[in-house]
């Protein structure tokens, strides 16, 4: 082999390593390689999807709801919240366009429509050369409305990214405010990275989320209306040009799939996300939220009108009031009652007006099962009953006073003759009329009204009453002998304690010769009628010559003793 001959070999084998490496420092350095599968492969994974059962078709005697080639979807109830229709509705995935109905829902919030606009070059820049767009131009100026006409019918990115530079001052900044606002939503699955969706791996979403987001944006009639719009113009003036704008919605007016309930609507494409859809419909008061992620054109407009259809014909709104029977106050005759003794009188409580709750057709009022709240109440609301089927809400009640009922009586005499006396009137005026034959008297009195009594009730409680009297005297009567003869006892047995008392004391003291006062003895003795002091006695003694005074004084000692007397 020729010198040459090796050097070009060595030459081509440096050229193959070098290669090689350059391809696997590629392949370290991307993060997500992108693999487009052909329509075929697509197509035949949304069918195999379609084969899969929806969540909510396994919970007992819950109607049952179609199959979609649709990853995710949910179909909500809008009033209440309540989730008719699931498929794997807490699944994260990517949701394209559908992004921008938060982005309209935050700019509303914190925006006039009215105000000015100036569209800056960053935010064109922003956007992708393939992204969506409406043609807008740097130093172009729009109002707020005008933007979001172009959002929301031309999809435009720019737009969005416009938007949110006026209002946050920065893109990144307004992100924030609509990861924020998800969060009041009550989005547990939700993370934006961009105001219009364009495709990232940390900008994810789900079902449930998105029908919450949807549920908050078509409360306001402007989004509705721009929404449902299926073509617009932006006219030009001084501060912009024209900007025809159209959308690629089937549902709309004149649509493909055109869908007559429709309220508002929302696509989303990216390879990535694929079709998502975001629809609200409403029929019989009864409003509907659907949302479709990951599906394939054109089932995510069919899907969208078979979810309504089974929302509108397996669901209906119902007043609890008219069932509800184990909270309400009994009939009694104080509080609720239709014979009472001024008349009919209204509940202290009632449930609030206008009060709602989703049922399906397959169940009764019955089958729900309800508990009491006082969490986060309404203005005025004492309680809330909440009512739901196998731990899935299906709305609520408050429970008020019934103030608005309040029974009122208008008292009114009467004339001889039975006709009532002029409203406004005195006694006399009226009666002087009558006599007088004034003919104004019956032209402007009131309509009579008559109060009825109910006289069961009324000698019922002057029965009550005069029972509850005796009672109370019969009970005084007793209790007055009883305390009475328990301080007579007490008395008597206190003062013949002291008579006890002082007779053992009295013998005490006489037994010592230490009794004092006027004598009470009848002595025989005349010679000694007065008791000698006991410092005046002379000591005992026992000697021989002393024992014959000893023994006299022991023997007129014996002779008191024998005839003393006690006075008592």
């Amino acid at each position: 082999m020729s010198t040459r001959s090796a050097y070009t070999n060595i030459k081509m084998s440096s050229i193959r390593i070098l290669s090689a490496l350059l391809t696997v420092f590629i392949l370290l350095s991307t993060d997500i390689i992108k693999v487009h599968a052909t329509q075929d492969e697509l197509n035949a994974a949304a069918d195999q999807r379609r084969t899969e059962e929806p969540d909510s078709n396994s919970i007992p005697s819950w109607p049952q709801g179609p199959h979609v080639s649709a990853e995710g979807a949910i179909v909500m109830e809008a009033d209440t919240g309540t989730i008719l229709y699931s498929k794997h509705a807490d699944e994260k995935l990517y949701p394209a366009s559908i992004t921008k109905l938060m982005c309209c829902l935050v700019a509303v919030e914190n925006c006039s429509l009215d105000e000015t606009i100036s569209v800056n070059q960053s935010a064109i820049d922003a956007n992708r050369s393939d992204g969506s767009n409406m043609g807008l131009k740097a130093g172009e100026s729009f109002t707020l409305e005008e933007l979001l006409y172009g959002i929301l019918i031309n999809s435009a990115n720019e737009a969005c990214n416009a938007v949110a530079e006026h209002i946050a001052g920065s893109i990144d900044d307004y992100v924030v405010m609509m990861n924020e606002r998800a969060a009041e939503l009550g989005c547990t699955g939700t993370h934006f990275v961009t105001p219009n969706g364009l495709y990232d791996k940390e900008h994810y979403t789900t079902p449930h989320d998105m029908a919450l987001i949807g549920r908050a944006f078509f409360s306001h009639s402007i989004l509705c209306n721009i929404s449902s719009t299926p073509r617009y113009t932006i006219s030009a003036n001084g501060a912009h040009e024209e900007h025809p704008l159209h959308s690629k919605n089937k549902l709309y007016k004149g649509g493909e799939y055109e869908y007559p309930d429709l309220v508002g609507s929302k696509t989303g494409f990216t390879s990535e996300a694929r079709q998502t859809l975001v629809s609200c419909a409403e029929r019989g008061g009864l409003r509907l939220i659907a949302v479709v992620m990951m599906e394939e054109s054109p089932t995510q407009f069919t899907d969208t009108r078979e979810l309504f259809e089974y929302g509108f014909s397996s669901f209906s709104l119902i007043d609890p009031a008219e069932y509800e029977t184990g909270y309400a106050v009994s009939n009694s005759s104080f509080f609720n009652s239709t014979n009472g003794i001024f008349g009919s009188t209204a509940p202290l409580l009632r449930t609030a007006p206008s009060s709602i709750v989703v049922i399906p057709n397959t169940l009764k009022f019955s089958d729900l099962s309800s508990d009491i709240g006082y969490d986060n109440l309404n203005e005025g609301a004492l309680a809330r009953i909440n009512y739901s089927y196998e731990g899935i809400p299906l709305g609520s009640t408050d429970i008020i006073l019934n103030a608005s009922n309040t029974p009122s009586f208008d008292f009114e005499m009467a004339l001889s003759d039975g006709s009532p006396i002029v409203s406004g009137g005195s006694v006399s005026a009226a009666l002087a009329a009558k006599a007088s034959g004034d003919a104004s008297v019956s032209a402007n009195s009131v309509p009579e009204k008559k109060i009825y009594l109910n006289i069961y009730n009324v000698l019922k409680m002057i029965g009550i009453g005069i029972a509850a009297a005796a009672l109370l005297y019969v009970l005084s009567l007793f209790l007055r002998k009883y305390f009475i003869r328990r301080r007579r006892l007490s008395e008597i047995k206190k003062s013949r304690s002291n008579v006890i008392k002082n007779r053992r004391l009295l013998r005490k003291n006489f037994k010592r010769g230490r009794h004092e006062g006027p004598s009470i003895l009848s002595r025989k003795s005349s010679k000694n009628t007065r008791r000698r002091p006991d410092r005046d006695r002379r000591p005992y003694n026992k000697s021989k010559k002393n024992d014959a005074p000893m023994k006299k004084r022991a023997g007129e000692k014996k002779n008191n003793r024998e005839n003393f007397k006690f006075p008592y």
